[in-house]
Formats: structure tokens, C-alpha cells, sequence
């Protein structure tokens, strides 16, 4: 057993974390000390839902005597009442006297009502939380205690059915540095931005205080107790700048809103709370993937990100001041960057997205650099105006592709393995960024507890996209790439971005085949994702030795490939359930069937293999093929 104290000076209340105990450890046979006292109002307590404790102190507040204890403690103790009434509390319950006697002690000693928060954890992971108050009352201790089970993952039809809003509101968070709460019946709703401002993730007891000001360092406490003593029917804002300190050590400038509401009677029925990053390196310290993305934006100078491009608060990645060459500090956002477009059609359509009349514009433009005709430049614009909660949103994404445009004029006039580049690039900007889009899409509602998990599938498949993509403009056959060279460098590439968990990847590769680019996109897809999933479920000991996933690709005729993959794990329980309700069993089969190939589970005693046969060429899908199967 451990025991961890803490207490929230805001709240006034001790928090006491205690891990690993069993039920079976909570209570021991020990003689009687003394015969129990008659109860006050008896009959009324056993009416009470929480359980109402009485504590006689003894020894000066040294020890106590169990008097009575109620239902929910004896049931979790699998104990009866007559056990344990008349004990003394150190010899009957050492670990629940090593947890309350200070604070018993305290309580006796001050006469004033105690409040503590009990966090009882399993491995790690919470079980359950004890609210408590302790009274003093004609020389004995009450205890009352409130039960709450661990709560549970379901949401609502509601929250479902906003998830996508939720989702993009998430991310205009994360990469505005921005968050906020909402305080009802004392307890706290975070959105995910918050998270990415502290530097941490989320805790189960989050929305039992203001984790915010928990962090705020001394010298600006005064602040939040103006704060505190301020909101009122009269003075329902606040506005301010606040510093914290984050668990590892990082100093960060807050600005903070707060709005109130209040009834008839004055008392405050919801609070509401915005907060945003300010501080001058609030970007330098990467601690999340979220950030890691970011500055993957921030030094690429042919795509941008667009947060809130249609609101005075939009900020854009440093691509887009790149692209329109002026510097940041320079730019006045307002819609004369309209007069640059070359396309009437599409300056038309921008105007009707910001004045409401259109939600949505996806346009290919050309530009004119500060209004230079001899310098123009070829974008992909995507603009999204969206509503969630009471608030109006708006992001996007642009990209120059004025390099891929002149290649495609180049490639117009060349050989047919030139044409297939264009058609490539083409797929590239769309397609594959389509499928890549539907498998976020699937994996925010599989893993929308583990965000972690999403960011880590899509960094493994831009990662092997990239590889792709560098590859194939070094070519110049894109019929007959050596799928070898592909899959060593993407071993690396994996062995990168999962070198924590110490897994060894071996490929056994005929140097002899040779295949498309439209055959290997999709194969080196499915190779991430049955990757993956070995990663995710075939090694839950950490500590496992001689982690190993292991491929193979080799001919079975002239015209036929077999591509088995294999780990030494744990192996499957169920194949059926796997098949059945497995996401990333879906999104192999998808991909399979781009390839005009099947796939079946191997028989193994030792971890899980599949195997995939499919043709070194196939009849290519069309377009709306593609976008129906993914």
C-alpha cells in the first residue's frame, strides 16, 4: 500500500491518494476494547444514503474506537457490524488508521469539520472516490462518507452526434493555445485544449477542482482570490493574466476570462472559464504530438494551416506568410488579400463564405504575389465555416501546388510512365489523403478515449506516405519499382517511431519484384496498419524479451504474390472477434481489396500472422470506386 497527501488550498479540502489495497487487507480479528455506546438518532441514520460513522477518541486523540460503521464500508470489508464495533481503530483497521488519524486527530484537537477526497487506486487506474466530512460532535467523531464508483467511458446521443463540431473546435484549441471550462454543481467540464496548455493529460479527479489555478504560482494567488471575491450579479466578468507553473517545471502567462451566471436570489448558477496561452515561448516546449504536428506546419512553407481565417482572431501557420511573401508582423488580415486571385469565379465564392451565405469553398486558385503578374503562384484552398456549442468556427488549409502543376504541364508531353506520375500526384493530393481522412474519421470514434492512439496510427502512415512520395519523384519508372528498397526503408522508418518498445522488425524480401506505384501505396498502408496492430495488442509486457514482427513477400507464379506478416505474441483469443469488430481488420480489408488480393488469419502456436495473396498487376479502380471503398 501507498499513500499520497494533498492539499487544495482553493477548495479547502485534503486529497488523499491510496493505492493498492485489497478488501480482504481493510479489517482484522481483534479482541473487544470496550462495549459500543447507544447511537444518537439510530434509526434516522439508517435512512441516510451515505454512510454515517460514529468514532469515539481515546488516548488524547491518539486512537479511537470504532463505534459504528456503515453499510458501504462493511460490505466493501465483507464484514458484519459486531465485528468490528467496541475495536480499537489502530489494532482493528491499520491502513485505514494510518490513513485518518491525523486528520481524526486533528478534528478532535480543533473541533472544526474536516473535509477529505479519498482516491482509491488499482494498478494505477482509479477504482473509486470518497467524499468525506468529519465532525466533532459532544466528544465523538462523525464520519460521513459518499461513494462514487468509477465513472463510467458512455456518452451521450447528444455528444455523439456533435462529435465532429467537437473534434474541430479540439484541434482550433490546440493550435490557438486556447481552453476552456464550465462549472456546474461544483464540478468541472475541460475541453481538450486545456490539456495541451498545462502539458499533461487527463486525471479522473479533474472535475473535482480548478486545475488551472491549482498550478497558478504564489506571487499571482492574490489575483485569484480577488477573483474568487469579485463575481457577483453586479461584476459577473473577469479578466486577467495570470502565470502558472506546469508539473514539469514550465512557466507559462494565461490569459484568462471569466464569465458568471447568477439566479434571482444572487447565487451563482454556472460558471464559464477562457483561457489562453500567451506566453512569448508558449511553442518552443513540444510535450505533445499535437505540438510535434504543429511545428511540422510551421516549417512547411508549401502547406498552412488556417485557424479561424474567417473571424479577427485567426491565426495561420508560418506556410501561408511564405506563400503570400509578407512577414507576419506585416500582415493585415482582410479580405483585399481577395484582389490577389486571379479567378473571378473563386473570389466569388470567398465572399459568399464570409458573409455566411456559403459554408464551405475548395477551390484551386492562382495568385498573384503582392499584385505582381510576373509572379504567380498555383493553391489548393480549403475553407470550413462550422457551428459548435453557441460559437461560430471557421479552418482550413492551403497549399501551394504551383511545382506540381508545371510538372503536370511538363509530364503532359512525355512518355506514358510520365503520365502515370501525373495521374499519381493527382491521386496523391486526392485520394490518398482521402483514405487517410476516412480512417480519421473511423478511428475518432473507435479511439475517441485515446487520442494518443489516433495521433500515433496517422503519424506511422504520413510517415510511410512520405517515404513513398520522396521515392517516387527520384524515379523515373513508375511501372516497375523495386518493392524491397520500399519496405527496408520503411522498416526504419517504423523502428523510429516506435524505438520505445524495443521490437525487432526483420523483412525477408524477393529483390525480384517489382511492382506499380498504384499496387504499392495501398500495400505499404496495410503493412502500417497490421504493424500496428502487433504493436498495440501483441505485446502487453512491456519487459517481453526478443519482440519480433517479422514479413515476407515472394512470388507464388509469375504473376502472384503472397505477403505474410508475423509477430511472436501473445496471439489471438478469438480470430471471429477480431474479424467482427477489429477497426483496423476493416481498414486492411479495404485496402486488400484495392489491390485485388484476400487476406486470411494464420494458424500459429506462438503470436498471429496473416497472409495476403494479390496480383503484381490489377484492374485499377476508378474514382468513385475509390472513394466508395474508402
Amino acid at each position: 500500500m501507498h499513500i499520497e497527501r494533498q492539499y487544495r488550498e482553493l477548495e479547502k479540502i485534503e486529497e488523499v491518494r491510496v493505492y493498492n489495497i485489497s478488501n480482504v487487507e481493510l479489517f482484522e480479528q481483534v479482541p473487544q476494547y470496550q462495549k459500543p455506546m447507544k447511537i444518537p438518532f439510530c434509526n434516522i441514520i439508517k435512512y441516510v444514503q451515505s454512510d454515517v460513522n460514529m468514532i469515539i477518541p481515546i488516548e488524547d486523540g491518539e486512537d479511537f474506537v470504532i463505534n459504528r460503521l456503515g453499510w458501504n464500508i462493511l460490505q466493501r470489508g465483507n464484514i458484519k457490524l459486531e465485528d468490528v464495533e467496541g475495536r480499537k481503530f489502530s489494532e482493528c483497521s491499520p491502513i485505514f488508521y494510518e490513513i485518518f488519524k491525523e486528520p481524526f486527530k486533528e478534528v478532535f484537537k480543533t473541533k472544526e469539520t474536516k473535509s477529505m477526497r479519498i482516491y482509491y487506486y488499482i494498478s494505477n487506474r482509479i477504482k473509486s472516490i470518497t467524499n468525506i466530512h468529519i465532525i466533532y460532535e459532544a466528544g465523538n467523531l462523525f464520519v460521513i462518507s459518499d461513494y462514487t464508483d468509477e465513472l463510467s467511458n458512455e456518452r451521450s446521443l447528444e455528444e455523439k452526434k456533435l462529435e465532429d463540431d467537437a473534434n474541430k473546435s479540439t484541434l482550433i484549441e490546440y493550435f490557438s493555445q486556447t481552453g476552456s471550462y464550465y462549472k456546474t454543481r461544483n464540478e468541472y467540464t475541460w475541453t481538450p485544449g486545456i490539456y495541451n496548455i498545462i502539458n499533461r493529460s487527463k486525471e479522473s479527479d479533474d472535475a473535482y477542482y480548478n486545475i488551472i489555478f491549482d498550478l497558478v504560482i504564489p506571487e499571482d494567488k492574490p489575483l485569484v482570490h480577488e477573483l474568487l471575491n469579485t463575481m457577483s450579479p453586479e461584476t459577473d466578468t473577469y479578466e486577467n493574466i495570470i502565470r502558472i507553473k506546469t508539473r514539469d517545471g514550465h512557466l507559462k502567462y494565461i490569459d484568462t476570462y471569466l464569465y458568471s451566471k447568477f439566479d434571482e436570489n444572487g447565487d451563482e448558477i454556472s460558471h464559464y472559464g477562457l483561457f489562453k496561452d500567451v506566453s512569448l515561448d508558449s511553442h518552443k516546449h513540444m510535450t505533445r504530438p499535437v505540438d510535434f504536428m504543429l511545428d511540422g506546419f510551421n516549417h512547411n512553407a508549401k502547406l498552412s494551416l488556417l485557424i479561424e481565417p474567417l473571424s479577427r482572431r485567426y491565426e495561420f501557420s508560418k506556410g501561408f506568410y511564405k506563400m503570400i511573401e509578407i512577414p507576419s508582423e506585416d500582415y493585415i488580415h482582410s479580405r483585399d488579400v481577395l484582389d490577389n486571385i486571379v479567378e473571378e469565379d473563386v473570389r466569388e465564392n470567398l465572399v459568399k463564405l464570409i458573409d455566411g451565405e456559403i459554408n464551405e469553398v475548395n477551390e484551386i486558385l492562382t495568385y498573384k504575389v503582392n499584385g505582381d503578374e510576373n509572379n504567380l503562384k498555383i493553391c489548393e484552398l480549403f475553407i470550413e465555416r462550422f457551428q459548435y456549442g453557441n460559437n461560430e468556427h471557421s479552418i482550413g488549409f492551403l497549399t501551394d501546388i504551383t511545382h506540381i502543376k508545371k510538372k503536370q504541364q511538363e509530364l503532359i508531353k512525355s512518355n506514358a510512365n510520365k503520365n502515370i506520375l501525373i495521374k499519381e500526384v493527382h491521386h496523391r493530393v486526392k485520394n490518398n489523403l482521402q483514405v487517410l481522412n476516412s480512417f480519421l474519421n473511423l478511428e475518432r470514434r473507435a479511439y475517441r478515449n485515446n487520442p494518443n492512439q489516433i495521433l500515433d496510427n496517422m503519424q506511422a502512415r504520413l510517415s510511410s506516405l512520405a517515404l513513398l512520395h520522396e521515392k517516387t519523384y527520384n524515379t523515373s519508372d513508375f511501372l516497375n519499382i523495386n518493392l524491397k528498397d520500399y519496405l527496408e526503408d520503411q522498416d526504419e522508418t517504423l523502428h523510429g517511431l516506435f524505438s520505445a518498445k524495443n521490437i525487432n522488425f526483420e523483412s525477408e524480401i524477393d529483390e525480384n519484384i517489382h511492382l506499380s506505384i498504384e499496387t504499392i501505396t495501398p500495400l505499404l498502408l496495410i503493412v502500417d496498419e497490421l504493424t500496428m496492430n502487433s504493436i498495440k495488442h501483441a505485446f502487453p509486457d512491456p519487459d517481453m524479451e526478443n519482440k519480433t514482427i517479422h514479413k515476407e513477400i515472394k512470388f507464388i507464379d509469375e504473376n502472384t504474390c503472397e505477403f505474410i506478416l508475423k509477430d511472436n505474441g501473445v496471439g489471438l483469443e478469438s480470430p471471429e472477434q477480431l474479424i467482427n469488430h477489429n477497426l483496423g481488420w476493416e481498414i486492411v480489408n479495404s485496402l486488400t481489396k484495392q489491390i485485388d488480393g484476400t487476406i486470411e488469419i494464420i494458424d500459429s502456436d506462438a503470436g498471429t500472422g496473416f497472409r495476403i495473396i494479390f496480383p503484381i498487376k490489377f484492374e485499377e479502380l476508378s474514382d468513385d470506386e475509390n472513394e466508395e471503398v474508402a
